[in-house]
């Protein structure tokens, strides 16, 4: 990764500062703007889509050879290979429903990738009004602090940013991560991971994500000393962005939190 460091600096910097530009229209149309339902079942808004074109056209004025993979690319594509060794990976509103509601949980997030990996996350948290960014050789940053993941001993106290099941064979798996902590929901993934990284929350468990949900929220947690475990598979690094795929079950947290919510989900 040493021999890209000039190249990873000047995207960082240009990613701060593009999802940063956003931040105004955010919170301009907050709880205003109209919304429709997608094929898949997800809520959009006109503010989803400004947000992923602007981005994406100030990053392709400075790297034309990145790709550039959105949640909010047009419905019907196939999935797209990763070829570059840059890419993007955007949700422009994680928490689209919260946002169109007018709840105040939800976030810019915006991933950089080499070669599939994410190497580097920008996280805006629209509820604090913070900015989160880092990734593992760079540090994680909560704003102004320096945070790492929480690593006392989990208590049945300790929080868990959690998103239920929808498949019902699961149920039980959720059961046993109730039965041992308390839990949040957001309603937004992306949020529950970067928590995890800001020493928010104990961990995070989740059912149902993609991975532009994940892909900024990851190195954020690798940064601050956490892990990342897929469940169903592992997902990294990405060789192929597909709008169809299917849904990522994780677990994070401290790496005894992360390995104790596997055993949990694992033993169901």
């Amino acid at each position: 990764m040493s021999n890209y460091m000039p190249e990873l600096v000047r995207r960082i910097d240009a990613a701060k500062t593009a999802v940063q530009m956003e931040t105004g229209l955010l919170h301009r149309e907050f709880g205003r703007a109209k919304s429709r339902w997608k094929s898949d079942g997800t809520r959009v808004t006109a503010v989803d889509i400004a947000i992923s074109e602007n981005i994406f056209k100030a990053l392709r004025a400075k790297f034309p050879g990145d790709q550039m993979f959105s949640e909010e690319l047009p419905e019907g594509g196939g999935p797209i290979p990763v070829t570059s060794r840059f890419g993007w990976v955007l949700d422009p509103i994680d928490g689209t429903n919260n946002f169109a509601l007018g709840i105040p949980y939800c976030a810019i997030s915006l991933a950089l990738i080499v070669h599939g990996e994410p190497v580097y996350g920008v996280v805006y948290d629209f509820s604090r009004r913070v900015l989160m960014h880092g990734g593992p050789g760079f540090g994680m940053f909560d704003g102004d602090r320096r945070p790492v993941v929480v690593s006392e001993k989990p208590t049945p106290e300790t929080l868990i940013g959690f998103h239920s099941p929808t498949d019902k064979a699961m149920v039980p798996a959720a059961d046993a991560v109730l039965t041992h902590f308390k839990i949040r929901g957001l309603g937004s993934a992306t949020l529950h991971l970067a928590y995890v990284a800001a020493g928010l929350f104990g961990g995070a468990v989740d059912f149902n994500v993609k991975i532009w949900d994940l892909a900024a929220a990851i190195p954020l947690c690798r940064a601050a000393g956490g892990e990342v475990i897929f469940i169903n598979g592992e997902q990294l690094p990405m060789k192929v962005f597909d709008l169809k795929m299917k849904r990522i079950m994780y677990v994070a947290g401290a790496p005894p939190m992360a390995s104790q919510l596997a055993k949990l989900i694992a033993v169901r």
